[in-house]
This record gives structure tokens, C-alpha cells and sequence, in this order.
């Protein structure tokens, strides 16, 4: 379909008359409106409307800073919303917005993250939503503590205390945020760029004050989300309360690029210490990953960033921490790997330097140091075959005969390194979902849920998993998703789809063959039969500790007279369960380890502390990964099944890619230079005249 071009995306659908809105931004920090002159802008032919705070609807709901928009004078970051211009196109509205003119007072703003601030708060849970939102609390504690720290480290007989900083990241979708709005008889339809329909319409519907069921959010096809389109609130209240100033017609919104950088969240910035002891046979004793990141004022975000030193290592003694700073910048929010992605970078560089501290080859300090069971609860794992994945990969790779002694390869004025990293994701079930499924009398079945592709595959991988379920031909499968009149579904986020999802249909076909042989004899009657089911409970949740992993392996060549950087080969091994397709799994384990290797590389957000806004807020300046960064990537997984996660026995797969990629790639920039970069991106002002370790 995608190939054919009949995809339609959220911009694309087609409606009669539409009107467009072009969004008006603040331009400070932090202060408030005092004052709006439209009437230039009003003036000019073809202009609608002009939409602020002073004629905007009134909410229902206004808690959310995401969702109340337009509610108030006061400005909470630079590039927040503050109004739009409606008119007859997309050309007239942007030209007019330049003529609309605020007044402000203007207050004195902070975005700068340090770790010795002494502001620093402790979150409710290591990932969550707060001040309004609430809607991402996973339960997980901001802080564990397990024996004596202290007492490890100040015994160990190889320490390492060091500290690592992450930037702040976009996520960048191909597909810019974009949606339709379109009032009647007091319903409401939102064409809208979504990693889900139902949350998004639930939010809206509770901002507006309508029963959910009057409204109605259509998805079917995503451009690329990676997180910033799970919620998605901000700009479909915007386009919904512009179409309410102008009765009968739908009004269409697409953010430009720039807009997107201060309007869809973020991967914050860490800044994170790692600690690590070991014994002199190069066990570790001691485990301790303190983190810190910043997050908005509007509303609290935190990510599970030291989450990962709970779950990778054995040791008896481990204490992990999480502390947030709000600041006068827009709201972070969950992007591809979150928190793993970040933390995984701190705990595997810091593992490669205590692996070298300990003269033992780092592939091999990583499997001496491996848990039996969770180091943590001590729960069994359903899986854990990473040993396997890190003996394979370094087979594969040509791991040995490999010199450890830093700059010892040269190959014609470059310096050509190698390194590893480990990689983990959970593999969560998030609650809410229903599947239907509709057969006929021709035996041709419909399956329906309100499920969203945001360009992995998701509708031939649940097309599938259908008819594994029912037992027949995909050719006998419609699948139905990406809208709120199908049955409910979660969000496509943290690698959950396919669990819940696949899940879902499985059981709803458990109960349509029990409905048609106990009612009808295994005949389906003549004018068919529909049933839902459920997601079921899945009771080994509490009996194990379930997740995907990895091993990544990293071949970078540095130039020794320019620090110019290139990766020609990256390598990975994923234990992630039964692969449901292979053609769409290597596609996201490629896409993840390419994102990986960019966030290594190239991606770091930079904000002017004088206004308070991201000054590379482009493609042209906000560099990622190109075709010309990419060389040999090769993605590899075991053929492995877990039934204790689901009955299809898969693992997520879309973010468990991207972890470890950068430390991987860090650590063999340190075989290769003997400079360890412990910031990210690696550039290469980072590489030239830096201090050179020998090992």
C-alpha cells in the first residue's frame, strides 16, 4: 500500500472546504501575555481567524499543561503555543501570523542542568508523568538500595567513579505532526498523526468535556513517531478549538520542523555517575548509578535511566537513583529506548573502562559478571540468553585475536578500533485492550482493534499473528486498526504492540472457536458471528522478570591527523524471542541500530541559556545520521520463543535496537584513540589534543 503511494496519512485525508491554521508561538521563556494586537492580521484577505487566549473556548480540563492550551496568559517556555491564524490556505495563515504582535512581561528564566544544584527533587517512580499528566507512572521506584555501597566500593580492589552526560535529542518522524479537526452536532473527528487512538481521543475528550464515545480520532498510517506521537494532545486541542471559531468547516494543521523542536518533547539531557567495584578476579562488588536530568515546569517527566544497572549485572551490593530539575523549557518526553537509551550509554562505558582496569577482555568481564537470576527480585528470567548473544556476536564479528592496548591499529593514517555493548528493554503489557473478530460464512475473517502502525510493520505482523490464531490462510484475514471504532487498544510505545496487541487477538480467537463449537457446531451461521475478548491476565508476569537483550559490536576508524570519525561496521545479536516477521524485524533492529549509532555521532539539541529556546532546530543544523554515516550494518537475532511473555513466545524489538549502540561505539573509540568520551556526541573537538589513556 505504502509502495503504491494509498496510504493516507493524517494531512492527506480528504474534507470538504478546509480551512488552515498556522500556530502562533511565544517568544520568551517564561513571564506572560499582556497584551495582543491581531488587527493587521485580521485585515488581510483571506484571513478567518485569529485565535489567542483572550477568544479561545473555555476547557473543561485544564490540569494539563499539555492539554490547556490556550487557557491562560502565562508562558511557560519558549515556543509554547499562544495562539494561530485560521485562513482560506496554508499561505495566507503563515503570512499573517508574522503580523500578529504580543506584549509581555517577561520573568527571568533557567535551563541549565548541573548536578549541583541544589533543586534537585526525587520523582514519584523512575518513569513518570506528573503535575496533571500521571498518565506514565510504571511503578518502578525512583531509588533501590540493596547491602552496603559505601562499604563495597571503599574495599574493592579496582574502583571507578565516573560521570557521563547525555544531550537533549528530537525525535524527527519523517512525517511532521500533523492533524485535521472537524466539528458537527457537537462531535468531534480528529485525522491525527498518533501512536494510538484511544488515549489521545480519551485526553481530548476530557479537555473538551465530551463523552469519548462523540469523538472520534482516525490514524490508520504514521510517518515515524519514536515516542513524540504517543501524546499527542497539545496540537489536537489547538486544531480543535481553532475549528470551533469557524463553524462547519474542518481546519487542517501541520508544525513545520522548527515548530517541532519546542512543540513534541524530547529525549532530556542526564548527567549521570557510575561507580563500579570490583574483587580481584574481576567480579563486581559494588554497583552504584546515580542520575540526574532536567524536565519542564509545565509539567514533570522522568525516565527510568539507571533502571538498567538493576537488571544487567551481578553484584551484591547496587544503589540507583533518580533526581529531576524543572526547568523553564517545553516538556521532555518518551523517545525511542527511553531511559535505557540513556543509561545503557553510562553503565557499558563504565563496565568497558572496569573491564580494561581489570585486564580482562570486555566481552568476557560482561559474561563473568552475569546474574542467574534478577540481581534485584530475585526473580528467574523468562529468557536471558545474553551470553549467547555476546558469544555469537563476537564470532561473527571477528571479535578475537584482538589487542586491547589502545591506537595499536593503523591502517594508512587511520586509527581503526573495536568495542562492544550489551543491550535490554523490558518487555511490558500495558492495560486496555479489546480485539473483535467477525467471520462470515465464506470463512473470511475481519479483526478489529484499535491498534496503530507507525511504520514497523504493525499490519502485516498482526494480519499474522490473526491468522496463526484462527488457524488459517493471511489471505482469509482482514485486519482493521488505527481507529476509535474499533475496540480498544494501548498506544504503540515501549515495545508493548505486539505483546498486547497479538495477545488480544489471540484470545479473541480462543473464544470465537469456543462460540462457534459449542452454539453452532463448527458451522459459522449464515449471517455470521462476531466476538471480543479481553487481553487476558498473564499471571507469569509476577513469576518472572521479562525482557529483551542484545550484544552489539562496533568497528570505528578515527583519523589521526583530523579526528574525523567513521563507522564501517556495526554487528549486533538480539535474543528477542520468536521473530513474527523477519523482513519487519531486521527492518526495526537495522532502523534502531542506525538510530543508536546517530545518537553516538551526531544528535545533540543545543539551547541558548539567554532566550531559553533550541538554536539548531533544523536539518540543517541538528545533524543525524545520513546515508553517508551508514556502512555495513548487520542485525542478527536466536532463534529463541518465550511463551511465558505471550502465546505468540515474541519480544519487543523496536527499542532494544537502539540501546548499547552508543557505548559500543565509545568504547571503540577508545580502543582506537585511547581517548574515552564520556559525553555525547562524540565529536571531534572531543578527539583532538584529549588527554590518551594506554589502556
Amino acid at each position: 500500500m505504502k509502495v503504491r503511494g494509498a496510504a493516507t496519512y493524517a494531512y492527506e485525508w480528504p474534507v470538504d472546504n478546509p480551512a488552515y491554521l498556522y500556530p502562533l508561538q511565544a517568544e520568551i521563556a517564561a513571564g506572560s501575555i499582556t497584551g495582543v494586537a491581531t488587527g493587521p492580521a485580521t485585515a488581510e484577505p483571506g484571513v478567518l481567524a485569529v485565535l489567542t487566549h483572550e477568544n479561545a473556548p473555555k476547557l473543561a480540563e485544564g490540569t494539563d499543561a499539555e492539554v490547556a492550551v490556550l487557557q491562560s496568559e502565562e508562558i511557560a517556555f519558549r515556543g509554547q503555543f499562544v495562539g494561530g491564524v485560521i485562513a482560506e490556505t496554508s499561505e495566507i495563515a503563515r503570512h499573517a501570523a508574522r503580523l500578529v504582535r504580543f506584549r509581555y512581561d517577561e520573568r527571568g528564566h533557567d535551563v541549565e542542568l548541573r548536578a549541583d544544584r541544589d533543586d534537585l527533587s526525587k520523582p514519584v517512580n523512575a518513569a513518570f508523568f506528573g503535575a496533571g499528566g500521571g498518565e506514565l507512572q510504571n511503578g518502578m521506584p525512583a531509588d533501590t538500595a540493596m547491602g552496603d555501597v559505601e562499604a563495597a566500593l571503599a574495599t574493592a580492589a579496582v574502583l571507578l567513579d565516573a560521570t557521563y552526560t547525555t544531550p537533549i535529542e528530537h525525535h524527527n518522524p519523517m512525517e511532521p505532526h500533523t492533524a485535521i479537526a472537524s466539528w458537527a452536532d457537537g462531535r468531534l473527528t480528529l485525522y491525527c498523526s498518533s501512536q494510538g487512538v484511544h488515549m489521545p481521543r480519551m485526553l481530548v475528550a476530557s479537555a473538551f468535556g465530551l463523552d469519548p464515545g462523540r469523538v472520534r480520532l482516525i490514524s490508520p498510517h504514521v510517518g515515524g513517531g519514536f515516542g513524540s506521537k504517543v501524546y499527542p494532545s497539545t496540537y489536537l486541542v489547538l486544531a480543535a478549538l481553532a475549528a470551533q471559531l469557524v463553524p462547519g468547516r474542518p481546519v487542517k494543521l501541520a508544525l513545520t520542523r522548527q515548530q517541532m523542536f519546542s512543540l513534541v518533547g524530547y529525549r532530556p539531557s542526564t548527567i549521570q555517575r557510575v561507580q563500579l567495584g570490583a574483587d580481584d578476579g574481576g567480579r563486581l562488588t559494588a554497583i552504584a548509578h546515580d542520575s540526574v536530568q532536567q524536565t519542564a515546569k509545565a509539567k514533570g517527566y522522568a525516565e527510568q535511566v539507571a533502571v538498567c544497572s538493576r537488571t544487567m549485572y551481578a553484584s551484591p551490593n547496587r544503589r540507583t537513583t533518580h533526581r529531576v530539575v524543572a526547568l523553564d523549557v517545553p516538556v521532555p518526553t518518551i523517545m525511542r529506548g527511553p531511559g535505557e537509551a540513556s543509561g545503557m550509554f553510562a553503565l557499558e562505558s563504565a563496565v568497558d573502562e572496569m573491564a580494561l582496569a581489570c585486564g580482562l577482555d570486555p566481552v568476557e568481564f560482561r559474561i563473568r559478571n552475569e546474574p542467574d537470576v534478577h540481581p534485584e527480585s530475585g526473580l528467574p528470567f523468562s529468557s536471558r540468553n545474553l551470553v549467547a548473544c555476546l558469544r555469537q556476536g563476537a564470532r561473527r564479528f571477528g571479535w578475537e585475536p584482538r589487542d586491547p592496548t589502545p591506537r595499536a591499529r593503523r591502517d594508512r593514517g587511520w586509527l581503526v578500533g573495536t568495542g562492544v555493548g550489551t543491550s535490554i528493554y523490558p518487555c511490558p503489557r500495558l492495560p486496555g485492550n479489546t480485539a473483535a473478530i467477525r467471520v462470515g460464512p465464506d470463512r473470511r475473517y475481519t479483526v478489529m482493534i484499535g491498534a496503530a502502525d507507525i511504520g514497523t510493520g504493525t499490519w502485516t505482523a498482526l494480519t499474522q499473528i490473526a491468522a496463526d490464531a484462527l488457524g488459517v490462510h493471511v489471505e482469509d484475514v482482514e485486519l482493521q486498526i488505527g481507529d476509535t471504532t474499533f475496540p480498544l487498544a494501548s498506544s504503540a510505545g515501549f515495545s508493548s504492540g505486539i505483546n498486547c496487541w497479538g495477545t488480544t487477538i489471540f484470545a479473541a480467537a480462543d473464544r470465537l472457536r469456543a462460540t462457534l463449537e459449542s452454539h453452532h457446531g463448527g458451522t459459522v451461521p449464515a449471517e455470521g458471528l462476531e466476538v471480543s475478548a479481553d487481553m487476558p491476565d498473564n499471571p507469569d508476569m509476577a513469576r518472572y522478570a521479562m525482557y529483551s537483550f542484545g550484544a552489539q559490536f562496533a568497528e570505528v576508524r578515527v583519523h589521526e591527523d583530523t579526528g574525523e570519525l567513521r563507522v564501517p561496521r556495526l554487528l549486533g545479536v538480539f535474543d528477542a524471542g520468536r521473530i513474527i516477521n523477519p523482513k519487519t524485524a531486521r527492518s526495526q533492529l537495522l532502523g534502531g541500530m542506525t538510530w543508536g549509532l546517530s545518537m553516538a555521532l551526531h544528535e545533540h539539541s543545543v539551547i541558548d541559556p539567554r532566550f531559553g529556546h533550541v538554536v539548531n532546530h533544523d536539518f540543517a543544523e541538528y545533524h543525524i545520521a545520513a546515508n553517508a554515516d551508514v556502512h555495513s550494518i548487520e542485525p542478527h537475532w536466536l532463534e529463541q520463543e518465550d511463551l511465558h511473555i505471550n502465546p505468540m513466545g515474541s519480544k519487543g524489538i523496536g527499542e532494544v535496537g537502539t540501546v548499547g549502540t552508543a557505548a559500543a561505539i565509545a568504547n571503540a573509540v577508545h580502543h582506537a584513540t585511547g581517548v574515552r568520551v564520556r559525553d555525547l556526541p562524540i565529536t571531534l573537538d572531543k578527539l583532538l589534543d584529549a588527554p590518551r589513556s594506554s589502556r
